[in-house]
């Protein structure tokens, strides 16, 4: 799954960076409170908002991954 699921929450923003020995997940959740889970290749997202709860996955590279949140803006890492 790409990001759009992500996006689709309003005020939302999902962005992916691609560097030479690291790709970078980054969305801003706003006042949502999320969660994310990093299981192997795949990174689980959690969404409960004031209007719209869901679950999500998105697709990782192969390479070691990492999460982390601060204030409602999740970055997965994943170094190749």
């Amino acid at each position: 799954m790409s990001l759009e699921r992500i996006t689709q929450s309003e005020g939302s923003i999902a962005r992916r960076y691609r560097y030479d020995d690291e790709e970078l997940l980054v969305a801003d959740f706003g006042t949502a409170d999320v969660s994310v889970d990093v299981l192997d290749d795949v990174a689980i997202f959690v969404v409960e908002g004031a209007e719209d709860n869901y679950q999500t996955e998105v697709e990782l590279p192969e390479g070691e991954a990492q999460a982390f949140i601060n204030n409602g803006v999740v970055t997965v890492e994943v170094r190749r």
